[in-house]
């Protein structure tokens, strides 16, 4: 699939698949034989990763009365300084009230995210500050930050029992922010992660809200091996359900590629204004 093919007003978007870490419930000695969570969580963050990808994605929002909305997303991404930094633009096709839309984002390593999203109505890019990645992704229930990797040390990880998700063993994980701040700008209190054994992709989720609250549940399907010769993977279905308000959001890769040589030009604010 080439970028070309779409309109240059049209949106990018994507996804990506969250990241987790995960332990063994079997005997003490097998949990200390085992993989630690610190280990987990860097093989999730390095699965996830593509030297570059094209994909187009069907996001459909449910407000839990029967009511449905579509949008069509199509999204680029690329690594550059040396695998540290992942280049990411979205851009929407459908419908045509979002149509236009763009966001781009570049994911660090080790510090706070730079995002940017283009408005066509008001003919203007604006940054997305880090303290705002807890808000909505364009209208789901995903947030930024879900769709973001955040800095492996800014968080905590307790390996907590290996259980079934998805058909896949996997590792279950809990995931705790190191300070308020970090908790109240991603808006959860933890994190609960059920990570596949075989693909190091996050299969299920729960999210606690501030108030330790369940807030949102995560399920993930139809996951691709992309990179056959650095085994990357990608969960082509992804929904999140908010518990507390019964709506849900579901987001379905209907054509993705494993493109390395993508375009330097893509991911530039100049490029999401054209």
């Amino acid at each position: 699939m080439s970028l070309r093919a779409y309109a240059p007003r049209s949106i990018w978007a994507f996804l990506c698949a969250l990241a987790g870490l995960a332990l063994s419930s079997a005997a003490p000695g097998v949990l200390a034989a085992g993989p630690s969570a610190r280990q987990i969580m860097s093989e999730v963050e390095q699965t996830r990763k593509l030297d570059g990808s094209e994909a187009v994605v069907m996001m459909q929002m449910n407000d839990g009365k029967g009511h449905k909305r579509e949008r069509k997303i199509a999204m680029a991404t690329k690594l550059v300084d040396d695998g540290k930094t992942e280049k990411r633009i979205y851009r929407f096709l459908s419908p045509e009230d979002v149509k236009g839309t763009g966001i781009l984002v570049f994911d660090y390593d080790t510090k706070a995210d730079d995002i940017w999203i283009y408005l066509p109505a008001l003919h203007k890019t604006r940054r997305i500050l880090s303290s705002d990645r807890s808000k909505s992704f364009m209208g789901s229930d995903f947030s930024y930050g879900d769709l973001n990797i955040p800095p492996i040390d800014d968080y905590t990880y307790t390996l907590v029992k290996e259980e079934s998700s998805g058909g896949e063993p996997c590792w279950v994980i809990d995931v705790f922010p190191k300070s308020a701040k970090i908790a109240e700008e991603e808006g959860y209190k933890k994190k609960t992660l059920w990570i596949s054994k075989k693909t190091h992709t996050v299969r299920k989720g729960l999210y606690f809200d501030i108030d330790g609250k369940l807030k949102k549940s995560l399920s993930t399907g139809d996951v691709v091996l992309l990179d056959k010769k650095k085994r990357r993977y990608r969960a082509k279905r992804m929904e999140m359900k908010n518990v507390q308000t019964g709506t849900s959001s579901v987001f379905v890769t209907t054509d993705v590629k494993f493109v390395p040589d993508t375009k330097d030009e893509y991911f530039t604010t100049r490029y999401l204004e054209r």
